[in-house]
């Protein structure tokens, strides 16, 4: 569905993905893990449009999307929870999930998917009134996820999404991470919780310095011992 050939991107002179190549297949997960610093937000930000590679291609159901600007790649169905959720925080729950639905190929059916939106996040429907900046950390993600969402993706990018969250709200981060799968998105899932978030993968790449060192499934990755070394502290 998505693919990176041979991706290089750049902050000034500091190199932050070399040469990356990786696919995505539909209607899975793929996982990217890594340290901090290993390129993972780079990553997806050169994905959406907001960074552009030095060199390379990417193609999204066999277009090329290179050079598209970051508004014509959501409108193609990519859609991005960035780190730190990034919710509008004056504006109310409501008015988040309306943003989300801005985008041409979201407005069509948006009331709906406002409904669906609350019917997967109860905790939302409690809070629509309330501004986005004075919920918890739990239930801002939670928004971010189903403001993506309100935009209609095929392909849904996560960013760190359980990142400062307490353990029970991780726990139903990745209970929608799984369902979103489910329901038929494509999913890739960076995430600093290599354990869970190799469980959910149908496939991974591990990361370092702009590199891709590692490749495989889920369970071949959870399994290997360079990876429970570094990673799982095993």
């Amino acid at each position: 569905m998505l693919s990176l050939d041979k991706i290089t991107a750049a902050y000034g002179d500091a190199v932050a993905l070399d040469d990356i190549s990786l696919n995505v297949a539909q209607g899975g997960i793929t996982a990217v893990i890594g340290t901090n610093g290993a390129g993972k937000t780079t990553l997806i930000r050169t994905l959406a449009g907001i960074i552009k590679p030095r060199a390379g291609r990417i193609s999204f159901e066999g277009r090329d999307i290179t050079d598209l600007p970051s508004h014509k790649v959501v409108d193609l169905g990519i859609g991005q929870v960035a780190e730190g959720r990034q919710v509008f925080p004056t504006l109310s729950v409501r008015e988040n999930l309306d943003m989300g639905a801005l985008v041409p190929r979201a407005r069509k059916g948006a009331a709906d998917r406002l409904e669906k939106m609350l019917e997967l996040f109860p905790r939302l429907r409690e809070r629509l009134t309330q501004a986005a900046g004075t919920l918890s950390g739990g239930e801002q993600q939670m928004l971010a996820i189903a403001r993506c969402l309100m935009g209609r993706p095929t392909l849904v990018m996560l960013d760190e999404p359980s990142l400062g969250l307490a353990p029970a709200v991780v726990q139903e981060v990745f209970r929608v991470v799984r369902r979103l799968k489910d329901e038929g998105l494509t999913i890739v899932l960076v995430e600093q919780n290599v354990a869970a978030s190799l469980k959910l993968a149908d496939q991974a790449y591990v990361l370092e310095t702009g590199r891709v060192v590692l490749q495989g499934t889920g369970a071949e990755l959870l399994t290997d011992a360079r990876v429970q070394q570094a990673y799982l502290g095993l």
